[in-house]
């Protein structure tokens, strides 16, 4: 799938393999000059587009359907890795996934939201939207990781929690209250990272914790682009000024002080280059993790809880 903003870069790229295709029958001087000044101008290019993104491009790669989600993050990151399975009440919700990881000999607790590629798997994973199920299953699985001193790593991307009837029934509400309640009070370290899109409770449900990361084309906001166009012009077709208007990009997060850091994707977005996004992050848990592993339990509760409840004051 390709982005409107992305189909120049893409056009210049498919030249670029033909010259070079065409460059290796034959040694002509003038054809190799030619393509190394395409490539630099394709590097130019895509330096230019992905600096100067509106907030609703941003959006868009958030949404990529190419875009790495949680089990390709600890795929990449992790050397061995033990999915575990339901909330012990009602079932396994496949909208969120979780299980123990190693990482360079350290043991972590991974917990995320998971989207799907396929119709199918989309089905099966809900779109990334969990029951009151799935946030329970994340909540057993952050028990358990306090319970062996382990420590704890959110990946955030969906568009919200499921919003149907059943959901509802089952205490939806309650189930994301709970976990945010609980988070405050785990005492082992935890880092979320927003991995695509960050909505809502939906996304709060795993996201208390010491440190709170974004990818760079990542958003984080209490509502959809889409929605709040419709509650504000009853039609989705200003998504784009409403997505101005909820300021929800990484960028905007950290100008806002509600995030610790923003972390840079490779050029053209995680899409491009899954290891390297990988490579990354994996740097950035472990990095924070030196430093929250030094810190007294009392001291991680104190300021987890200061650094939130500073949020939204106005001076």
């Amino acid at each position: 799938m390709l982005l409107d903003f992305e189909k120049p870069i893409v056009k210049l790229e498919e030249k670029l393999a033909k010259m070079q295709a065409a460059a290796k029958q034959k040694d002509n001087p003038k054809l190799i000059a030619s393509i190394n000044k395409l490539a630099n101008d394709i590097i130019a290019l895509r330096h230019r587009t992905f600096q100067n993104l509106t907030r609703w491009q941003r959006v868009q790669l958030a949404r990529h359907p190419d875009r790495p989600y949680t089990l390709d993050y600890i795929q990449h990151i992790t050397e061995d890795f033990v999915e575990l399975h339901g909330d012990r009440l009602i079932g396994d919700d496949k909208a969120i996934v979780g299980g123990f990881g190693m990482v360079d000999g350290k043991t972590i607790m991974f917990i995320g939201h998971q989207k799907g590629r396929t119709t199918k798997e989309r089905q099966m994973r809900n779109f990334g939207m969990p029951n009151p199920e799935g946030y329970r299953k994340a909540l057993r699985l952050m028990r358990l990781a306090e319970k062996f001193g382990k420590p704890i790593v959110t990946f955030i991307d969906t568009p919200g929690a499921y919003p149907g009837l059943e959901a509802e029934e089952r205490g939806q509400a309650e189930a994301i209250a709970t976990n945010i309640q609980t988070m405050f009070g785990l005492r082992v370290p935890i880092i979320c990272i927003v991995i695509g899109e960050g909505a809502s409770g939906g996304a709060l449900g795993i996201a208390i914790g010491d440190r709170v990361l974004m990818l760079e084309h990542t958003w984080y906001s209490v509502i959809t682009p889409e929605s709040c166009s419709a509650i504000l012009w009853k039609s989705w077709d200003y998504k784009e000024q409403a997505a101005e208007i909820l300021q929800l990009t990484a960028n905007d997060m950290s100008n806002f002080g509600l995030i610790d850091q923003l972390i840079a994707e490779p050029i053209g977005g995680a899409h491009r280059d899954f290891s390297a996004a990988a490579a990354v992050v994996k740097e950035n848990i472990l990095k924070h993790l030196t430093y929250l592993e030094t810190q007294p339990t009392a001291t991680l509760l104190k300021d987890r809880t200061e650094k939130f409840c500073a949020m939204g004051k106005v001076s």
